[in-house]
């Protein structure tokens, strides 16, 4: 499995301490993508983490500090994408400790589904995350405004 080969869907707890245990099928990618290094950051439209080994994440915050500063919304995303980016190591059991801030902005408590995204995983409170899904299924066809690359795609 390839660093953007993060995909699937698993629901988690998390201990007392705030640490989730990553899937057996994920850890091994994580020690060989980025030796258990981590960054977890939040998402700045919905009430999630984003965790993304730390090869994936110096190319985003890369691209990140290369935006225009002076421009209002560059600015905004930079504040928020890596001012709340969180260096995190997985541990031998193969555990990582969401740190308390990012884990009071996602709502996390004790139930997170994990996300994979291609090259990032999402962390969504368990209950908000079936909310989500609920209402993306429910939304009505012609309101989808996909975007064009996707019309193309068979699937």
């Amino acid at each position: 499995m390839s660093e953007t080969g993060l995909r699937g869907l698993a629901s988690l707890n998390l201990d007392d301490k705030g640490r989730m245990t990553l899937p057996s099928r994920y850890r091994d990618l994580m020690l060989e993508l980025a030796d258990g290094a981590l960054v977890l950051t939040i998402d700045t439209e919905d009430p999630c983490l984003l965790l993304y080994p730390l090869s994936a994440w110096e190319r985003i915050q890369a691209k990140l500090q290369a935006l225009p500063s002076y421009n209002p919304a560059a600015r905004r995303i930079q504040r928020l994408l890596i001012g709340h980016a969180t260096d995190v190591q997985m541990d031998k059991q193969g555990r990582v400790l969401l740190p308390g801030l990012l884990r009071e902005y996602a709502g996390l408590d004790k139930q997170v589904a994990l996300i994979g995204q291609g090259q990032r995983f999402e962390l969504w409170d368990e209950n908000c995350w079936r909310r989500m899904r609920e209402s993306y299924l429910a939304a009505p066809k012609e309101l989808a405004e996909l975007p064009i690359e996707l019309t193309e795609l068979a699937l």
